[in-house]
């Protein structure tokens, strides 16, 4: 083959290539800001049921269009702590059956229609005032260019149907099933999508170079494949989500080792439920240096491909659901070691989940709802501390105050990285009112810490407050702690009817506040109170009217008007 041959061949891969996963990218962007909230639902139907997990797996990956996209996101899950082993394992079972949609829309003969596509969504994208067509655009847009990138594929194939040392490389890897596993594998480890991997397969077989037999054997080795980008992904986390991963890679090994033996029987099933001879050819007499061949391109094989991968993994799952528990302990028999829980870390968020949108800023909100409850349980020690004055919770106290800033900081650094993403406006608005929320909650945490140093100087100087005194500090402390309550409550059922409630519960701190500071005044007027205690007392009522303050701006952030 010619060194200009060669050129053509390498540009047109690589560009087509390039195109594909590009149009792939565009299009799952899209798709997930229009099915953004619905996503959510969708994990939210999470349960112990492996039927309902497997479903959910299947949908999600349906929507990103990838299944190791899902498979590292619930390998995140798993390290987190938000989903069991057993019911991971049915999601990524679920995920192997969606990534088979991508393979079965490739397979239609629609890439005549990849330029109009790639018009009408551009077009879409670009003057659309509507949000929804916008994303609708995207959608239509990546699927041009999905389909563009396959055909420059094929295209560039066309060479080596004039190579009879490739035309030998091909058979062999039919004749070979093991190598064309190994070879399938090694492409989607490095290509790091098998949807990318089947788009090659798919235009190797339809040009005409490899057999259905041959396709088969790729088919199975990215199955493989796919399954190290999750294992890669656990590198760094718990032991239950190691075991994830290996799971997903035992499950596919498995399903590739029985698929391999039965081979004969499953090509002649996918056969028999498809139409057209997968090996037909419509035949062009070509004339090579060495070889005379009748070659062509095979009409009827991109669609046996597709079935092959989509009844693969359906056979699979049948197989291998009803033992999910049994896959579960032979990974943690593999993947030895106990989880060590560390409570001073962020439990929901991890970078796995930054390139789904829409599930990555419901795990923030699951995050910042977790420091708002530890601010919720600061508020409540500090409370109990200034009535008791038991030194004891101190330590606790500052470490709720490190892990409330640490918080802080992980957060704000999830959603900056988040909002430089490709996302929808509403998740953009959805990161501004979180920011808002983080700073809010850490202040109330700063408050809690100057009251319980107030309440420390107070009970190592032996002061004391009169009866009366306690009892107001303990009003609206009481009223502050109320009032927090009410919006992390909101916060977890993203209540949006609190905001006459919340104003009413503002003005009653301000008003308690500025009453009690007032009596207070008297009090020093009258003798019946000391200067010293009365700087502390009028200390902690400001301190408990800026708690008031930020629960304020917590339900501004929670109605989206910060």
């Amino acid at each position: 083959m010619s060194v200009l041959l060669s050129q053509k061949l390498l540009f047109g891969l690589l560009g087509g290539l390039g195109l594909f996963l590009f149009g792939m990218k565009i299009m799952s962007e899209g798709l997930q800001k229009i099915a953004g909230e619905r996503m959510r639902q969708i994990l939210a139907a999470l349960t112990n049921n492996r039927i309902v997990g497997t479903m959910v797996g299947i949908a999600v990956t349906a929507i990103i269009q990838s299944s190791s996209a899902t498979t590292v996101m619930v390998v995140g899950f798993v390290n987190a702590g938000l989903m069991s082993l057993v019911q991971s394992i049915g999601v990524v079972m679920g995920a192997n059956i969606g990534t088979t949609v991508t393979a079965q829309l490739i397979a239609f003969k629609i890439t005549k229609y990849a330029l109009p596509a790639i018009g009408i969504g551009a077009g879409l994208k670009l003057f659309s005032r509507n949000k929804k067509y916008v994303y609708i655009g995207e959608i239509i847009l990546g699927f041009g260019i999905l389909f563009f990138g396959l055909s420059t594929m094929k295209h560039a194939f066309n060479p080596l149907k004039h190579s009879e040392e490739f035309r030998q490389l091909f058979i062999l890897v039919g004749d070979y099933k093991l190598l064309g596993v190994l070879i399938g594998a090694l492409l989607t480890v490095i290509v790091q999508s098998s949807s990318a991997t089947i788009g090659i397969t798919l235009a190797l077989a339809s040009s005409g170079l490899i057999s259905f037999e041959a396709s088969v054997a790729l088919i199975l080795g990215e199955n493989i494949g796919t399954t190290i980008t999750a294992n890669l992904a656990a590198i760094g986390t718990n032991v239950a989500a190691k075991r994830t991963a290996f799971a997903h890679f035992l499950f596919n090994a498995l399903g590739t080792l029985y698929m391999l033996i039965l081979m004969p029987f499953y090509m002649k099933f996918i056969s028999s439920i498809t139409p057209g001879d997968a090996d037909f050819v419509i035949q062009t007499q070509v004339q090579a240096e060495s070889f005379a061949a009748a070659i062509g391109d095979k009409p009827y094989i991109a669609r046996h491909i597709a079935n092959t991968h989509t009844m693969f993994n359906i056979i699979n799952v049948l197989v291998f659901l009803p033992f999910v528990g049994l896959l579960a302990k032979l990974s943690t028999l593999i993947i030895r070691g106990e989880d060590e829980s560390d409570s001073m870390q962020v439990r929901f968020i991890d970078s796995r989940v930054l390139n789904t949108p829409p599930i990555a800023i419901g795990q923030a909100r699951r995050e910042t709802l977790r420091m708002a409850q530890i601010a919720l349980e600061m508020v409540d020690r500090t409370n109990q501390f200034l009535e008791d004055g038991n030194m004891k919770c101190i330590r606790g106290l500052e470490k709720r105050e490190e892990l409330v800033d640490l918080l802080q900081k992980e957060i704000t650094s999830f959603v900056v990285q988040l909002s430089q993403r490709s996302i929808s406006t509403q998740t953009s608005e959805s990161i501004g009112s979180l920011m808002h929320m983080v700073n809010d909650i850490e202040r109330i945490g700063d408050h809690c810490e100057n009251l319980w140093r107030l309440g420390i100087r107070k009970f190592e100087g032996k002061i004391s407050f009169s009866e009366v005194g306690e009892n107001e500090i303990a009003s609206i402390s009481g009223k502050a702690r109320e009032f927090l309550q009410y919006i992390v409550d909101a916060i977890e059922s993203q209540d949006q009817t609190i905001g006459p409630k919340s104003i009413e519960y503002e003005d009653e701190i301000d008003d308690l506040e500025r009453s009690l500071r007032l009596n207070h005044i008297s009090r020093l007027n009258t003798g019946e109170c000391a200067v010293q205690p009365g700087l502390i007392f009028i200390d902690i009522l400001h301190n408990f009217e800026k708690i008031g303050d930020h629960t304020f701006n917590l339900s501004e952030a929670v109605l989206g008007q910060k």
